[in-house]
């Protein structure tokens, strides 16, 4: 059961901006209607957020729309998360020998939360995933590399705590078939994701062992399946796991 929040005006402030942050620059009514609260209360959010700084109101057609504050906080608290500024040259570096999309995730709960990422500098194929974003662990090969390194009873715990969802027709949703991925991944050292969650894109995955460091962290290349056979898979576990190598002895 989810707990109620004891500040509800906090509830509808976060709530509204959480609203435009996914469908963009939008009237009072609409948001009113999607939040089930009255006009004249919708009013008194927007009003106090514009007041923030957090919110406009768009001169020429009246929507109301997000500022850059919320982005210029981000900014702000990933510049004390260390270990992304300490990760990323290792990033960059692996990017370049595969000339591929990198990503860098941190598991939170049944999630895996991009935290980083590094596109790839020349070819004219752009990655959907942005920062931020988050990805059911069993349809991310970071998320079931980390789970590989779970116990039996840990990945149970984990897999049960999900909204288990068939993204793709290649999405796993039955457990023994999870386990039988995480057996695979325990003896080659990397995971995979076969369009588990974007069809057209398989990623190659693999978990840090960063010391001192109580979150689960890992590493991703995300690569169109036009180029993405089972040569190319086996050149870019190579890369990976002589990065992960580097990142676990050094840092």
């Amino acid at each position: 059961m989810e707990e109620k929040n004891p500040i509800q005006v906090a509830d509808r402030l976060f709530g509204a901006l959480e609203y435009l942050a996914d469908n963009g620059a939008s009237s009072l009514t609409e948001t009113a209607a999607a939040l089930e609260l009255n006009k004249s209360t919708m009013h008194r959010i927007f009003s106090s957020l514009i007041c923030l700084g957090y919110v406009r109101q768009n001169e020429v057609n009246g929507l109301y729309e997000m500022t850059f504050k919320v982005a210029d906080l981000t900014e702000r608290m990933m510049n004390h998360v260390d270990v992304i500024n300490i990760v990323h040259p290792y990033l960059q570096r692996l990017m370049e020998k595969c000339n591929e999309t990198v990503h860098f995730v941190r598991r939170e709960e049944t999630e895996c939360v991009y935290i980083d990422k590094v596109e790839a500098t020349s070819n004219n194929i752009r990655m959907v995933s942005r920062i931020g974003s988050r990805i059911p662990f069993y349809r991310s090969s970071g998320g079931k590399a980390l789970a590989a390194n779970m116990s039996p009873s840990e990945v149970k715990a984990l897999w049960d705590s999900c909204d288990i969802q068939r993204k793709t027709a290649y999405t796993i949703t039955n457990y023994d078939n999870l386990c039988d991925a995480l057996e695979e991944i325990r003896r080659k050292g990397y995971a995979l994701d076969n369009e588990e969650n974007e069809t057209g894109v398989r990623c190659i995955g693999i978990a840090l062992d960063i010391a001192g460091r109580s979150v689960d962290y890992a590493i991703s290349i995300s690569v169109p399946i036009s180029r993405m056979d089972n040569d190319r898979i086996e050149e870019l576990s190579k890369y990976i796991l002589e990065t992960k190598k580097e990142i676990d002895t050094t840092i």
